[in-house]
């Protein structure tokens, strides 16, 4: 008799039958947001570097009370900035699957046994409840989005004159990448054409179909999206602090 092979997960943490190595798709997630993590929060406590000429970290903006006439000396105002542009990529639905996985081992990957002694219950309970408050920190995010445009558009003003340094450059790659992962996001994809029978029934809803089609072709590279613009907004910052602090000198292009 030919022998019957299951293909039900084995029981035990860590136990599956795939032949591939699983484990390399969780340990990036692992190294990468552990680093950003480690490194957003130093930043972020230090309250200082964060500004040279026409430059202005990302993680500081909008840069507020920077002569600490309200918030104390020892409050950081990133540390009040970043609570939403944290809360907007925390409740994203890629990041969520990846921390998951990564850090919570909930499940490691598709296929691999969990923990023992788990009982799923999804995001219906605290504090995963609050995951859902997603759409919210998105509608926030679009200020913070003009916010970051803005500091832009002065880093192209030197003194009062048009000018272009590598400082430039990078804030400019940082916010089009920055744009670009908000407009591939779920919440805003839906948004735009979710709910809706009938996209043919008016010209409206011809011009929403229009818009979700865009975000749906943004969307299906949703986490390439999400990486490139984490790694390149903490090169942002870090950039601005090794010119704040003169380790390394910001070259005019124009």
């Amino acid at each position: 008799m030919a022998e019957l092979r299951s293909s039900v997960v084995p029981q035990g943490f860590g136990r599956t039958l795939r032949r591939d190595a699983w484990w390399w798709e969780v340990l990036p997630v692992v190294v990468g947001l552990g680093a950003f993590a480690i490194y957003a929060t130093l930043r972020a406590f230090e309250g200082a570097y964060y500004q040279w000429g026409p430059y202005l970290s990302p993680f500081y903006s909008p840069l507020i009370d920077a002569q600490h006439r309200w918030i104390p000396r020892l409050i950081s105002p990133a540390l009040i900035i970043l609570i939403f542009p944290l809360g907007f990529r925390v409740t994203c639905y890629y990041y969520r699957k990846a921390y998951y996985r990564a850090f919570f081992l909930d499940p490691p990957a598709c296929a691999v046994s969990e923990r023992r002694h788990r009982h799923y219950s999804g995001e219906t309970r605290f504090p995963f409840l609050w995951q859902n408050i997603h759409r919210y920190f998105l509608y926030v995010a679009v200020v913070f989005l003009v916010f970051l445009w803005s500091d832009v558009v002065r880093a192209f003003w030197w003194n009062g004159h048009f000018g272009i340094g590598v400082g430039t450059l990078v804030l400019l790659v940082n916010i089009i990448l920055l744009t670009v992962y908000l407009f591939s996001c779920h919440s805003l994809r839906h948004l735009i054409g979710g709910r809706l029978d009938c996209f043919s029934c008016s010209a409206f809803n011809q011009t929403r179909h229009s818009g979700w089609r865009g975000i749906s072709w943004l969307n299906a590279h949703h986490m390439l999206y999400a990486w490139l613009s984490l790694f390149w907004v903490g090169f942002a910052d870090f950039y601005i602090r090794m010119v704040a602090t003169g380790a390394i000198k910001d070259f005019r292009i124009l």
